[in-house]
């Protein structure tokens, strides 16, 4: 059965006006028009809805029962095909995925969970742990917000630049390498430990000691900051990756932190989302939110900002 929605927008105002001619004025077309609209309503449902009686017209018994309802369902279709209402935090109930690193995770997830549960306290947000695969996730709604080091290739794909990343040398108190000033040589001489969910052994600063002619040694591949930073402290194993994001973990170890011997690239610091979620406004004060949080770790004290030598959290 084929339905003229736009009936119910014809019934809703001829059971709220109770006339032809006021039903017209109020959806602005003529009296004529109005009255064809009743006699496609009569067909439809089978019932008079509104029968004359002198000069007036009056509801049928069946126009009455179900004149609230079609007045919610006008409503409904108004509200789900006008222009987005402002946003009500307060009232917003939704469930958010936003996958980071696990090093931006433990350095921001508790920033963001807070200030997420303030502002919306109906939003309940999950943090799962970064996987193997990319991109799928995004595209297929799963995630809403994902982190990464590099642009997205896939169109579809949105991204910000949130933040520029220093690469930074971490090791147990008291090793070999504190001592004295890090050559470039002793640097390459040491044992290292890559971060790498993948298990990749060689990442870019294998590249940048080739270039000089040096080589490392490196022992193990860590899943996550969070066990690499554990490893070098009860080993004389060398991490080296990026401040901001782990800075807070490294002192709270108490690792001694140094300045790489050689000149490294920043790591760029990248939020995702999929571009269905462009005018998305909760979306957008996520992801807003996830911005200023994140941005708040490039602005160190005084104190970080100062060049690295040795520093030790404890």
């Amino acid at each position: 059965m084929q339905l003229d929605l736009n009936l119910l927008t014809a019934l809703d105002a001829l059971l709220e006006e109770g006339s032809v001619a006021g039903a017209a004025a109020r959806l602005h077309v003529t009296s004529p028009a109005m009255s064809r609209s009743l006699g496609r309503i009569r067909k439809a449902t089978g019932d008079q809805i509104l029968v004359r009686t002198g000069r007036s017209m009056l509801p049928t018994t069946r126009a009455l029962a179900m004149r609230a309802e079609v007045h919610a369902l006008v409503q409904q279709a108004q509200h789900l095909l006008s222009a987005e209402q402002e946003l009500d935090l307060p009232a917003l109930d939704r469930v958010f995925t936003v996958r980071w690193h696990d090093a931006l995770t433990a350095a921001c997830g508790t920033a963001l969970t807070t200030a997420v549960h303030h502002q919306a306290p109906g939003v309940r947000l999950r943090l799962p742990a970064e996987p193997g695969t990319d991109d799928a996730e995004l595209r297929r709604g799963e995630i809403d917000l994902e982190s990464s080091s590099s642009r997205p290739t896939l169109p579809d794909l949105r991204h910000r630049l949130v933040g520029r990343d220093r690469l930074v040398v971490a090791v147990r108190p008291g090793h070999p390498l504190t001592a004295g000033s890090l050559s470039l040589e002793r640097y390459a001489a040491a044992e290292h430990l890559t971060v790498s969910r993948r298990g990749r052994l060689r990442d870019p600063i294998d590249e940048a000691l080739t270039k000089r002619g040096l080589e490392r040694r490196v022992v193990a591949a860590g899943p996550t900051a969070a066990f690499a930073l554990q490893l070098a402290l009860g080993t004389d194993l060398v991490v080296t990756l990026p401040d901001a994001v782990t800075r807070a973990a490294r002192d709270q170890l108490g690792l001694t932190t140094l300045a790489p011997p050689l000149p490294l690239p920043d790591v760029p610091l990248y939020l995702l989302w999929h571009q269905r979620y462009d005018d998305d406004r909760a979306h957008t004060w996520l992801r807003d939110l996830a911005t200023e949080t994140v941005q708040a770790l490039f602005t160190p004290s005084t104190a970080s900002q100062q060049p690295l030598t040795n520093r030790s959290g404890q």
